[in-house]
């Protein structure tokens, strides 16, 4: 079952913004998320996760102290509060599951399945 993302928009640098994840019960339950985003012509890149737990979570450098994840187990959502928001933060963001945490590839794309359709983060000045 696809993840879906959501609460994209236009923003001001400076401001903040926060995703969504939306994820079934049993995809919620089981699987560390992961948030990673993408813009044209680039590869995707890890941002933020989380264990299914939510004992554990790991960050970009990029977005350390800015962004904050965080699960919902009543909602089965997984949220990426975004502070401070940068210019270089524009992207399109997705969320996925992890299939097989080992505690090191997390920030690995190939590693994740179950993507949905991203949500369109735009940071102006």
């Amino acid at each position: 079952v696809q993840l879906q993302a959501s609460g994209g928009g236009m923003v001001q640098a400076g401001t903040s913004l926060r995703l969504s994840c939306d994820a079934d019960g049993r995809t919620f339950r089981t699987f560390y998320i992961g948030w990673f985003r993408q813009t044209p012509g680039k590869e995707r890149d890890f941002v933020a996760g989380i264990t299914r737990s939510g004992g554990s979570t790991h960050y970009a450098d990029s977005v350390k102290g800015r962004f904050t994840i965080s699960r919902d187990r009543t909602k089965s959502t997984v949220y990426l509060q975004m502070e401070s928001l940068e210019l270089e933060d524009t992207a399109v963001y997705y969320c996925a599951a992890l299939w097989a945490y080992n505690g090191r590839n997390y920030d690995v794309p190939q590693a994740y399945g179950n993507w949905g359709q991203g949500t369109l983060v735009t940071v102006s000045s």
